[in-house]
């Protein structure tokens, strides 16, 4: 029961960080593209700074990351986790064996 317990508190830990990750990615990508701060816009602060070009390409790409990570994550757990293999075992009995043909 407890492993069941601790299975979802991962999850949804994982969950929220992937959140996390994606917001800030996200206005990195904001800075990157437009120079402009999210976060510096909602909680104050100055929202156009200069930021170098190598610093904009950078900011743009953790921010095209972080739309990808928000459509790739897998947000639900799969319904089946179990996979299942068959294995079939192969005698020696036609390996390596010389046709039998008589003239």
């Amino acid at each position: 029961m407890e492993r069941v317990e601790a299975g979802g508190l991962k999850a949804g830990l994982a969950k929220v960080m992937a959140v996390l990750v994606i917001i800030g990615a996200i206005n990195w990508g904001l800075i990157g593209f437009f120079n402009w701060n999210l976060v510096n816009a909602i909680f104050g602060g100055d929202t156009r700074e200069q930021t170098s070009a190598l610093g904009r390409l950078l900011y743009s790409i953790v921010g095209l990351s972080g739309v990808a990570l928000a459509l790739l994550f897998p947000w639900r757990r799969p319904v089946d986790t179990t996979t299942t293999t068959t294995t079939t075992t192969r005698t020696g009995a036609g390996v390596n064996r010389q046709a039998d043909v008589r003239p």
